[in-house]
C-alpha cells in the first residue's frame, strides 16, 4: 500500500510538472483493496486482470517498479517496448494481461485464459482476478464474460470497486438496485460486500473468495465501497464530488485506517512504519534514476510489427 501511494504520488508530480505524457490515474484511496486482492495471488500461476487503479494489485503480485517506470517514461527496455506510456502493460506469460482501456472487456480475457487452461489440462487450483470499478459493471463485455464463468463455473473472482463515481456519473444515474451485490444471484455466484477503507476486512473477504475459488466453487463476485480520493485522472479536479461524502465513511482514507489498526494492535509501531515510507522513497528514487537513463524507442529503426509477432513475442525481444 505504502510503495503504490508513494509511487502514485511521484507520478503524479511528474505528470503536473510536463514529465509524462499521456494520463495518469490513480488508485488513492482503494490501496487497500487492491493489495488485499494481490498479495492472495501467486506470480506465474494465478492470473490479474487489473484496472487503472490498481498499481497497489500489481505490486503486491510481483510487478517490478522497473515495469511501471520503464511504461511511463517510455523506455525501450520495458515490457512493452516503450510504445505506450500509460497503465496498458504487462506480463502474459507470467499471468498478468495488459490492461485494455475498453470497460468490461478484461473480464472475458481473464475468463478466456482460464478456461483455455482448462482445455490444456494445466489449470489446476489456479485463480483468476478481474478489477473493475462499478461503472464497468454496466457494460455489455461484463456481462459476457461473467456469464461465461459462471456457466462453466470458472474459478473468477470478479473484484468490483464501488468509488461511487463513473468518471463524474453518480451511482444514482449508473444502476436501479438498491446494491451490485444483488447481480450475483442473477449471474448464479456467491457475492460479497466489504467496506474498501478497512484493510482488515479486505484481506479477511477477498481470501475466502479465493479459497472458495480454488476450491471449485466457480465465480466469486466481491462489491467493496470506498471513495476515489482523487478526480478521475489528473486531468481532472473532481468538483463534482460532494463534500459531505468525502466526510462520510466511504470517504476515509485506508491508508490512515491501516496504519492507526497497525500500531493500535501492536502489529507494528510509527517508527517501523516510518522506516517502510523512507525504503519505498528510496527505491522509487533509485529506479526512476535508472529508467530515466534508458534509451527511447527509434523510430527509424523500430520493428513496429504487433508485439505477439514471434520476433518480438514476450521473452524473445530480450534473449
Amino acid at each position: 500500500m505504502l510503495m503504490s501511494r508513494i509511487l502514485e504520488d511521484k507520478l503524479a508530480s511528474l505528470y503536473r510538472a510536463g514529465r509524462l505524457v499521456g494520463g495518469v490515474y490513480l488508485g488513492k484511496g482503494q490501496e487497500a483493496y487492491s493489495a488485499a486482492l494481490g498479495c492472495q495471488l501467486t506470480k506465474g500461476k494465478d492470473i490479474l486482470g487489473t484496472f487503472i487503479r490498481d498499481q497497489a494489485a500489481r505490486i503486491a503480485w510481483g510487478e517490478p517498479l522497473l515495469d511501471a517506470f520503464r511504461t511511463y517514461f517510455g523506455s525501450v527496455l520495458g515490457p512493452m517496448r516503450g510504445r505506450d506510456g500509460n497503465v496498458h502493460r504487462g506480463r502474459p506469460k507470467e499471468g498478468l494481461p495488459a490492461m485494455i482501456s475498453h470497460i468490461g472487456s478484461m473480464t472475458g480475457v481473464v475468463a478466456g485464459m482460464l478456461f483455455a487452461r482448462r482445455l490444456q489440462g494445466r489449470l489446476g487450483d489456479a485463480v483468476g482476478v478481474v478489477t473493475i470499478g462499478e461503472g464497468g459493471t454496466s457494460t455489455g463485455a461484463f456481462h459476457e464474460g461473467l456469464n461465461l464463468a459462471a456457466v462453466e463455473k470458472l474459478p473468477l473472482i470478479m473484484a468490483i470497486t464501488n468509488n461511487q463515481f463513473s468518471y463524474s456519473t453518480a451511482n444514482s444515474r449508473q444502476f436501479a438496485c438498491e446494491n451490485l451485490i444483488d447481480r450475483a444471484k442473477g449471474y448464479g455466484v456467491d457475492g460479497y460486500t466489504v467496506d474498501g477503507t478497512d484493510l482488515v476486512e479486505c484481506l479477511r473477504v477477498v481470501s475466502t473468495a479465493v479459497r472458495r475459488a480454488r476450491e471449485g466453487h466457480g465465480p466469486q463476485m466481491i462489491v467493496a465501497s470506498l471513495l476515489r480520493l482523487s478526480g478521475h485522472g489528473e486531468h481532472d479536479d473532481a468538483s463534482y464530488i460532494p463534500d459531505a461524502m468525502k466526510q462520510s465513511s466511504v470517504g476515509r482514507d485506508c491508508m490512515v485506517v491501516a496504519e492507526q489498526r497497525l500500531i493500535a494492535e501492536g502489529w507494528g509501531t510509527a517508527a517501523e512504519v516510518e522506516s517502510w515510507r523512507a525504503e519505498c522513497r528510496s527505491a522509487i528514487e533509485k529506479t526512476m534514476a535508472q529508467v530515466t537513463k534508458e534509451p527511447a524507442p527509434d523510430p527509424f529503426k523500430e520493428s513496429w510489427r504487433a508485439l505477439s509477432t514471434p520476433e518480438l513475442a514476450e521473452g524473445m525481444w530480450l534473449e
